[in-house]
């Protein structure tokens, strides 16, 4: 029985899986009309040259721009493609002109691959305040704080690579306005999932997470009125990935975005509710956080090595979640914990499954 009532939808439009697929957060499953969209462009290609074929479907290509752009509150022309959303934060990066050793402010739950972009690059990080144990931003100390320092510019993960609680973007955004400050957003973990029209200058995704678009395709959109000077060019992409990635848009905008995000946080409230202290394992975010990627802290005792071969032992009962290791979010702590991130088409018998095998794994 699925988690949600778009769960029979979701999983009829996808091919049979062989394991129950808990990791949307990693890559989520594609439907069969993304893949063949992906399939048929490339068969095109080889039928009648790349840029031949991609100057026929150039008319796609901005009706998927702009369907992308009405979940990241962005017109078509302020979109241009990388291959990650890594890459899509180095491209912003290279292109901006700002001064030697700048000041960026981030949250507890930054990624540490972004952290690592930041040093390489010699900027100052500094953490904003959190207004809770779960490390959501105090944006009043943060407004507070801009009163007497303004850093270069504020980057903010929507949702974490290791947490699931959600930053008050559109709340950080505002206060960093009123001060002259830009703001830009990692939305890897939230496009798709929860709403990202939030008024920040620069925002950048992938298609592989929640889009449940291919890989290969990251997004960054600079708005024209933006704080921030960058001119990100269109670079050489993968068009048959942005012609996919624009069908699993579709799929989104015609189910209706507000619904999907509804559903799943009512699937990651139901997941909490369900794992919640089983064999002594603790869920990080709190119960009613509005998203599906869900975090937990392993019994007392456990090692990183041990979430790990947890992870693996559920992957071997035909489980797939993802062992987030404390490199993911590294200001947040050393603890590596089990992350569970389920899709619409999730099903309470997976839950059920996963609850009894971390029950025997934990005490």
């Amino acid at each position: 029985m699925y988690c949600s009532e778009l769960g029979d939808r979701w999983h009829g439009a996808r091919i049979e899986p062989s394991i129950g697929h808990l990791d949307a957060a990693s890559a989520a499953r594609s439907s069969n009309a993304v893949i063949d969209t992906l399939h048929r462009h490339l068969l095109r290609e080889a039928e009648r040259g790349s840029y031949v074929a991609a100057d026929e479907i150039a008319a796609d290509l901005t009706d998927g721009r702009r369907a992308l752009g009405s979940l990241i509150g962005h017109l078509p022309e302020e979109i241009a493609f990388r291959d990650s959303a890594r890459a899509a934060l180095r491209a912003v990066l290279n292109a901006w002109n700002l001064p030697l050793s700048p000041t960026v402010w981030v949250a507890k739950n930054e990624f540490g691959p972004n952290l690592t972009e930041f040093e390489d690059r010699d900027f100052a990080v500094r953490t904003m305040p959190e207004s809770d144990v779960y490390g959501h931003v105090d944006v009043d100390s943060v407004e507070n704080m801009l009163q007497f320092e303004q850093p270069d510019f504020i980057h903010v993960c929507h949702i974490g690579s290791a947490s699931g609680i959600v930053q008050p973007v559109a709340e950080i955004v505002r206060v960093a306005h009123d001060a002259g400050v830009p703001v830009v957003v990692d939305m890897a973990q939230s496009v798709g999932h929860v709403p990202t029209v939030t008024g920040a200058d620069i925002v950048y995704g992938t298609a592989r997470k929640w889009l449940s678009g291919p890989r290969g395709v990251g997004f960054v959109a600079v708005r024209p009125d933006s704080l921030a000077r960058v001119d990100v060019l269109s670079s050489e992409s993968f068009i048959a990935g942005q012609l996919a990635l624009s069908t699993a848009v579709g799929e989104i905008v015609d189910i209706g975005q507000q619904r999907v995000y509804r559903e799943l946080a009512e699937i990651g409230r139901m997941t909490r509710e369900r794992l919640n202290g089983i064999g002594s394992w603790e869920v990080m975010e709190p119960v009613s956080e509005p998203s599906a990627l869900v975090t937990l802290a392993p019994p007392p005792g456990f090692q990183e090595s041990d979430v790990l071969a947890a992870k693996n032992r559920l992957l071997a009962g035909g489980l797939l979640v993802t062992a987030a290791d404390s490199w993911r979010a590294p200001l947040a702590g050393e603890q590596s914990l089990l992350r569970v991130s389920p899709h619409l088409d999730a099903t309470r018998e997976q839950l059920d499954q996963l609850a009894t095998d971390l029950r025997v794994m934990g005490y």
